[in-house]
């Protein structure tokens, strides 16, 4: 039986072309994997602090006043590491950063013990305004964030079905264990009646896009597996670059 064939037009090198949805999409009216849609449907305004760890030290000032460490100390036993990447100087940048444009300001400097002083900020009514306004528009608006796992994925074709297959199946032990774990957090906290929901609501978000992942990549293992993922076989003929489906021992195209 004839291979199916299809003119890339582009090297073998290419990978992208062949499971890249950006590259796909890229002459379309909508771009599904970009920073903006065409039209009305995506629009985000630019702000003079884009690092989400300020809507965290907003977020916390909105409750009292607070020095940098007890921000990160409190962050951390509400877990909210998992949705804010937090280090001492990543934070300290941030609230420079905040008070420089007047979101956040001093209004103390306080000392524990022979502990060195540590001043203490509250946000201003610009900061309290750019908060809810930032939040509303991160709610509203899909923006690309570009994440490690799906850059991998557009280039899956460079492992070779095995070792692609072996890599998602330690990915998918990896991601059931991170759900466990975080079921286990939630039922000793929402689940107990401990904590609120709406105030564990990122890591119920969180948990549903790992089962979803998860759900991803064990259907990807197995259609590597049965073959119905298949790797093209690609040459340069005059025409350009082609491809066509592998043909199974019985001479028929997959």
């Amino acid at each position: 039986m004839v291979s199916q064939r299809g003119v890339c037009g582009r090297s073998p090198f290419a990978v992208d072309l062949l499971v890249n949805p950006q590259v796909l999409a890229s002459s379309s009216r909508y771009r599904i994997v970009g920073s903006y849609y065409q039209g009305s449907v995506m629009w985000m305004a630019q702000r003079k602090i884009s690092n989400t760890l300020a809507l965290a030290v907003l977020g916390l000032l909105r409750e009292q006043p607070m020095h940098p460490y007890e921000m990160a100390a409190t962050l951390r036993e509400r877990h909210k590491d998992s949705s804010f990447k937090v280090n001492s100087g990543s934070l300290y940048d941030t609230v420079e950063a905040l008070v420089r444009h007047g979101w956040i300001e001093p209004v103390e400097t306080a000392r524990d013990g022979r502990r060195p002083e540590r001043t203490v900020y509250a946000t201003t009514e610009l900061g309290q305004g750019e908060f809810v306004r930032w939040i509303d528009e991160l709610l509203r608006m899909p923006v690309a964030e570009y994440p490690k796992f799906r850059a991998a994925v557009s280039y899956l074709g460079a492992l070779g079905p095995d070792r692609a297959a072996e890599a998602l199946v330690e990915r998918a032990g990896h991601l059931a264990q991170r759900i466990e774990e975080t079921n286990t957090v939630l039922a000793d906290t929402v689940g107990s009646g401990k904590v609120p929901r709406l105030f564990m609501i990122e890591t119920e978000c969180a948990l549903h896009a790992w089962e979803a992942e998860l759900a991803w990549t064990r259907r990807t293992i197995a259609e590597i597996r049965d073959g119905s993922l298949f790797w093209p076989k690609v040459e340069q003929t005059e025409q350009g670059w082609t491809w066509s489906a592998p043909t199974s021992p019985e001479g028929t195209t997959r």
